[in-house]
């Protein structure tokens, strides 16, 4: 599992400091007084998860259940910890001994069919949501988790039906409402602006349904409108990479080269390993004639993308 911790006197240094954060720190009492409670481990990597400490946080799920191994949870919370971070087979194995101890954990089943979706075992996958939905209808991820079945089968019909399911039963269910969105899209259906619109308001902090709209319309060379989605992105966050890259991508087209080179300045602040952003930076200064920044700019490129063919050309162009 890919998860990296601090060593020696720094770990210890780094864990109080952790586990005396503000989201923390009750949870880190809780422990003192009860060193031998596998449940306050087990809410105290909750809590660590939520501020991206999952080392740590792996280490109290498991302190959890070497304490108390009797307890589904605890096994669920480590499976889905690994699925996060791609150790597919460690966490099958975890959801799985949760469902031994609780074959009604409903959590399990959408977790392990969410692991299936990954590994495309489609029939395993409909088959543990189908368990959950015989014992309650209701339930909004399991219609979710078919949309996204459905989906990748490009069974585009059968995936929207299943995504209204979900918002039918789960009215502020976002990412259906951005998958609805995005497959009216592909159609160019004007209701795909619409739930994308909607997904928004259901949480006017995420800029994601704002950057789907300007993409619709980046691609259907509606630029201006494209442009006024990503500036309410970056309104939102201005660091807002994906945004201001494709705002900068317009303007490069558009043959504002000055402004376009702003957009990348800002990505590569923003991701300082963004390879696409160097050198589209590079391309915008050779257009100016900045030759000396250009070339710093394809040789930043292939520090982080070493085969990338359209900086090395840049670099071949500029005699370099």
């Amino acid at each position: 599992m890919a998860l990296v911790a601090c060593n020696g006197k720094d770990k210890k240094t780094a864990s109080n400091s952790v586990f005396d954060h503000p989201q923390v720190r009750e949870f880190t009492d809780a422990v003192k007084k009860e060193p031998k409670n596998a449940e306050v481990y087990y809410k105290r990597g909750i809590a660590l998860h939520k501020i991206e400490q999952d080392s740590l946080a792996l280490n109290d799920f498991n302190t959890a259940v070497s304490l108390d191994s009797t307890k589904a949870r605890y096994m669920s919370a480590i499976g889905e910890l690994m699925f996060n971070h791609k150790d597919i087979t460690g966490s099958k194995k975890w959801i799985q001994r949760a469902l031994q101890l609780d074959p009604s954990d409903v959590k399990a089943h959408l977790k392990l069919a969410n692991l299936m979706i990954f590994t495309k075992d489609y029939p395993q996958a409909f088959a543990e949501i189908n368990t959950v939905l015989r014992n309650d209808a209701y339930n909004p991820e399991g219609y979710f988790l078919k949309g996204i079945i459905y989906k990748e089968m490009k069974d585009t019909l059968k995936a929207i039906s299943s995504f209204q399911t979900c918002i039918n039963v789960a009215p502020d269910y976002k990412e259906a409402f951005i998958q609805l969105g995005q497959l009216f899209n592909m159609r160019n259906n004007k209701a795909g602006m619409q739930y994308l619109e909607n997904a928004f308001k259901i949480d006017t902090t995420d800029p994601f349904p704002l950057y789907a709209k300007g993409m619709y319309l980046q691609e259907s060379k509606r630029y201006e409108e494209a442009k006024a989605e990503y500036k309410r992105c970056i309104l939102i966050d201005p660091q807002y990479a994906d945004a201001l890259f494709a705002n900068g991508f317009i303007l490069l087209q558009q043959d504002s080269f000055e402004k376009a080179n702003r957009q990348f300045d800002l990505v590569t602040k923003a991701e300082p390993d963004n390879a696409n952003a160097y050198y589209n930076r590079g391309l915008t200064n050779e257009l100016m004639g900045k030759k000396e920044e250009a070339i710093r700019d394809y040789q930043q490129a292939l520090v982080f993308s070493k085969e990338m063919k359209t900086a090395q050309d840049g670099l071949k162009r500029l005699g370099k």
